[in-house]
């Protein structure tokens, strides 16, 4: 789906929906930059994929610091060379509150992270894709919740709807250079964040969610991992500043 001996950064790339993208685009002969903060799960990932046949490098990365996330770019064409694809992918979930009990300190951390460190990744790799002739594709993780609200997560609904907002300027400034840039907005996926939340299998709460979803089930990181790598195929050379639904019919209805 991607092209064989490309280059690819995933950040958040040590567990759930980054790691299986981590692995898919391995699977399909690119190299593999793996950033997270956390050490133990980037390393796992790299060593999954390395013991797959795959070609991977960890990058101990924090995506709410600009010069961190420029050295990660750097990291990634200091290896290889250059840098043709990018998922920014890390993210935190953040507080269950109401607006009007939300903690500020706890709301500014997650849109740092959410939003903000999104913002300092584009930053570097569109710089990087711009200067290549082959350009490059960045694709931002959203949400159904950068679509719609969801009372109690005002702040995680708030970064989202900002990351989609994000995505489309960058394609408007992007559309003649060369760098395509498009988001994916994954309904609920099952993820060791989302069981950690309290959804584990069989749970009250994870079948009400579930029901929320048209296909009465959650998502799969592969069933994502799949979209990334779409939008960073020439197959869809013509698509650029898009928010694609993973999300098992949850905003049809």
């Amino acid at each position: 789906m991607v092209a064989d001996s490309s280059v690819a950064l995933v950040t958040g790339g040590g567990s759930g929906i980054g790691r299986e993208t981590a692995l898919e685009f391995a699977a399909n002969g690119a190299h593999v930059v793996v950033a997270d903060v956390d050490v133990d799960g980037g390393e796992e990932t790299v060593a999954d994929i390395e013991a797959d046949g795959g070609d991977a490098l960890f990058v101990e990365t924090d995506v709410t610091d600009a010069d961190e996330t420029a050295a990660m770019v750097d990291a990634a064409v200091a290896e290889y060379g250059r840098l043709d694809y990018a998922f920014n992918n890390a993210g935190i979930g953040g507080d269950s509150a109401t607006v009007d009990e939300y903690d500020t300190e706890r709301w500014e951390g997650v849109i740092d992270v959410n939003l903000g460190g999104v913002f300092k990744c584009m930053q570097a790799e569109i710089a990087q894709m711009r200067e290549q002739e082959s350009g490059g594709v960045v694709v931002n993780n959203s949400s159904i919740l950068g679509k719609v609200g969801f009372a109690t997560s005002s702040g995680y609904v708030a970064a989202k709807h900002g990351v989609l907002g994000l995505t489309k300027t960058a394609a408007l400034e992007n559309g003649e250079t060369g760098v395509r840039v498009n988001a994916v907005c994954p309904g609920f996926i099952d993820t060791p964040l989302l069981r950690d939340a309290g959804m584990e299998e069989g749970s009250e709460i994870r079948e009400q969610i579930e029901s929320r979803h048209a296909m009465n089930r959650l998502g799969t990181p592969e069933e994502v991992a799949s979209a990334v790598l779409w939008l960073c195929d020439d197959d869809a050379s013509f698509v650029t500043g898009e928010a694609v639904g993973v999300d098992g019919g949850y905003l049809a209805q």
